[in-house]
C-alpha cells in the first residue's frame, strides 16, 4: 500500500494546523521563506512556524473547529538582522490579523476564527529560549531570532454536506 486509504482519510475532521498557516503567511509575506522546518541549507530571512505541544482542544463542535497555540519565529541574519528580525515578526502579527479579519479561507483547509496574540514578538538568542520544538541547540552566526505565541482557531470547510431538514 502506497498512502492513506481514501476512506481513512475521509474519517479527519481536522488538518495539520500547519496547513492553514503556512499559506496564509507566504500569501502575505512575498519573497520570505515560510516553513515548519528549518532546511540544511536554510538562508534568511525566513519565517517558522510550529504548533505548540502544549496546547490544543477539540470541544466535540459539530462545524469542525479546532483551537492550537502557534509560534511564529522570525529570522534576519547581519547587516541588520536584529531590527530586521522584530519587523519581520510584525509583519507575521500583521498578515495573521488581517486574515481573520478578512475571513481568508484556504482551499480544503480553512480560516481562522480567530487570533491572539499571547506572547509579543521578543528577540530569542538562542533556541534554549524556545517555546516550542527545536532543530539545533544555536543559531548560525550573525542570525537574529525573534518569536511570538499566538491562540488560534481554525474552522475546517464542511466536507459533506448537512441533511436536509425538509426533503
Amino acid at each position: 500500500m502506497t498512502g492513506l486509504p481514501d476512506e481513512i482519510k475521509a474519517l479527519a475532521e481536522l488538518s495539520p494546523v500547519e496547513d492553514v498557516m503556512l499559506p496564509i503567511l507566504r500569501a502575505g509575506l512575498p519573497g520570505i521563506q515560510v516553513r515548519s522546518l528549518i532546511s540544511a541549507d536554510q538562508t534568511y530571512p525566513a519565517v517558522l512556524v510550529r504548533r505548540l505541544p502544549n496546547f490544543g482542544q477539540w470541544t466535540g463542535d459539530t462545524r469542525f473547529t479546532d483551537s492550537a497555540q502557534i509560534a511564529v519565529h522570525a529570522f534576519c541574519a547581519d547587516p541588520n538582522g536584529d531590527e530586521d528580525a522584530a519587523v519581520l515578526s510584525e509583519a507575521a502579527r500583521v498578515v495573521l490579523r488581517d486574515a481573520w479579519l478578512d475571513q481568508v479561507v484556504v482551499p480544503g483547509r480553512g480560516h481562522l476564527t480567530y487570533v491572539d496574540m499571547t506572547s509579543a514578538p521578543r528577540r530569542a538568542p538562542d533556541w534554549a529560549t524556545s517555546s516550542g520544538p527545536v532543530q539545533y541547540a544555536d543559531l548560525p552566526t550573525g542570525v537574529w531570532r525573534y518569536e511570538a505565541t499566538y491562540d488560534i482557531g481554525i474552522r475546517k470547510p464542511r466536507t459533506r454536506p448537512y441533511p436536509n431538514p425538509n426533503p
